[in-house]
């Protein structure tokens, strides 16, 4: 059996000079932390858990390394997620020889975690440690999703050693991977290689712009409601709000958008890991980057603990739960069938994949709506091009 204490370093950080709120209110109130008087010991009664992973080597940004740190030290400053999902901090993954070795031990932890049923939320580090999530998820999924929330398309047409701004070239030469399909939220055009962003479009990769995201922000949620990962990087938020990072730009989103996209990745019921990274602190100011990555940290959990695990229901029909509607359009044989759930107004698409089942794609009220014009709405073709794939 792991033990999980030979993976990672005490909690320690140092306490702020003055406090807002009260101990009782505080964010360690009603989560569990591993210091030096109480190690971990069994964690299958926990739902999530936060590890710190200390690593900057494989990247430009190695100052990236304090980042877990300095951000914990400012999620502790805010107010207890509310709800009864129970959490644990595990602290910071010792740092292995080289940086393989400290890929191989994360990639350890999660695998134990997935299989506990324990959902991950990892503080970076940089984004170079993401084929360890890669590596670790293939060994549960047969096709996962991943999404990422940056401003670049993480992937090099050169040859040359991984790091974190080509991860993707790793995952997609790695013949034991099970990535199917990329999603990319945020991107900024002028800062990509166009024949990239053409490669992964023949991909079926889903490429959103930071203007047209922007526009339409919620039409994101049913992106994150179809991910298996969910990647955040820090700079995918403008430059003036968060200017602790390696690689800012003036523009990307703003830190309440951030936040809102944390929440709906913390809602998706299919989500199994989720990261924020890239994180340094020598860049920072004031602790403006630190703090906003704290808030997007607490978004993301306050949304997991008002999760609804809708999507294994949808193929009861009888459940109550939800409303199918069929929609006739011209230039197609069969009609769109949208399910629509009762309880949360979020809805689907169903599209059947053999006689006695059928496969549910996350949709919004906008594509109901784009088909009831006698249109047939993006999200239905490009599912039905991943299927035929």
């Amino acid at each position: 059996m792991v033990d999980l204490n030979d993976y990672f370093n005490p909690v320690s950080i140092e306490g702020p000079e003055f406090e807002h709120l009260t101990a009782q209110a505080g964010f360690p109130h009603n989560i569990s932390i591993h210091t030096d008087n109480t190690p971990v010991k069994d964690i299958s009664k926990y739902k999530i858990a936060i590890l710190g992973v200390p690593e900057g080597r494989n990247s430009p940004n190695t100052g990236s390394l304090s980042g877990p740190d300095m951000v914990r030290g400012q999620l502790y400053r805010l107010a207890k997620i509310p709800g009864r999902s129970k959490v644990i901090d595990l602290g910071n993954m010792k740092q292995g020889v080289t940086f393989n070795d400290t890929i191989a031990g994360l990639t350890d932890v999660l695998s134990l975690l997935i299989r506990e049923n324990i959902f991950p939320v990892i503080i970076g580090g940089s984004s170079a440690l993401v084929p360890a999530i890669d590596r670790a998820i293939s060994q549960f999924l047969s096709r996962y999703t991943l999404t990422a929330v940056d401003p670049r398309i993480d992937f090099s047409s050169e040859r040359k050693e991984p790091d974190s701004f080509n991860y993707l070239n790793t995952i997609i030469n790695n013949h034991k991977s099970s990535f199917s399909h990329y999603i990319n939220i945020g991107y900024q055009t002028y800062l990509n290689d166009q024949q990239i962003i053409n490669r992964f479009m023949k991909r079926r990769s889903e490429l959103l712009r930071i203007g047209d995201v922007r526009q339409a922000i919620y039409l994101t949620e049913p992106l994150f409601r179809d991910s298996d990962v969910a990647i955040f990087d820090i700079s995918s938020v403008r430059q003036s709000d968060a200017p602790g990072t390696i690689s800012p730009s003036p523009n990307g989103f703003y830190g309440e958008e951030i936040c809102l996209l944390s929440r709906y990745a913390g809602i998706s019921d299919k989500l199994k890991i989720f990261g924020l990274f890239d994180v340094n602190p020598e860049f920072d100011i004031r602790n403006q980057t630190t703090g906003l990555a704290a808030q997007i940290l607490w978004f993301f959990l306050e949304g997991f603990s008002q999760k609804q695990y809708e999507t294994p229901s949808l193929n009861i029909s009888n459940s109550g739960r939800f409303i199918k509607y069929h929609v006739r359009i011209t230039d197609l044989d069969n009609d769109l069938i949208f399910v629509k759930s009762n309880l949360t107004d979020r809805w689907w698409i169903e599209l059947p994949v053999e006689k006695d089942e059928n496969r549910y794609v996350a949709c919004s009220h906008e594509d109901y709506l784009t088909a009831n014009r006698n249109e047939v709405p993006d999200r239905w073709v490009q599912a039905v091009e991943r299927l035929k794939s």
